[in-house]
């Protein structure tokens, strides 16, 4: 049987020629239709509540904001584990679901049990909610505003008091936020600080 192959290989050189040449261009196409990610998004099924409060320390932050908001979603079904993060100012909780869980089911039980939770921490503290669905490839760039070369001792005097960290968070969500929102592909700007 292999005989006959080579055999009629070497005697058909313009038809396995052709033959080949054939493979490889449907192969090559084959290729370019593949839906293949360069870089495949292995992140886990997860919901991050998000509460900011500006004025208490990290103890603080854990114990009136993110403690109460993990009690409250600890029963929610398909819950693999809770993570958090608690820094000055800021509660960063996170909730690691089964892969076959669906995102929006599960952002709706965190939802529910959200408004349960916010009974629990004291009012004026802080107000939790949900970071828009991404995973840890979605959150692309970081930045910070920073004064032009040469402008940082008129930054520094403008920017350093309370009024001035005010109003540079006003240059934030009210100019910076809105033209990065305007751009396509840019599913929420999410503003720490």
């Amino acid at each position: 049987m292999l005989d006959n192959i080579i055999e009629f290989s070497i005697k058909n050189k313009l038809i396995i020629g052709i033959c080949t040449l054939a493979l490889v261009l449907w192969g090559s196409y084959s290729v370019t239709q593949l839906p293949i990610d360069a870089v495949p998004d292995i992140t886990n099924n997860q919901v991050q509540i998000i509460t900011n409060s500006p004025s208490l320390a990290p103890q603080e932050v854990e114990r009136l904001i993110t403690f109460p908001v993990e009690i409250g979603m600890a029963n929610i079904p398909n819950l693999l584990e809770i993570r958090s993060v608690s820094r000055f100012g800021l509660s960063i909780v996170t909730l690691v679901f089964t892969d076959e869980t669906d995102i929006y089911w599960a952002r709706n039980q965190v939802s529910e049990r959200l408004l349960q939770a916010r009974t629990q921490i004291p009012a004026g503290v802080g107000e939790p909610y949900l970071s828009p669905i991404s995973s840890g490839l979605g959150e692309i760039y970081q930045y910070s505003i920073q004064p032009k070369k040469g402008f940082e001792k008129q930054f520094s005097e403008k920017y350093t008091s309370k009024k001035g960290l005010a109003e540079l968070r006003s240059v934030q969500d009210w100019i910076v936020r809105r033209q990065l929102l305007g751009t396509k592909g840019v599913a929420d700007v999410s503003s720490f600080g």
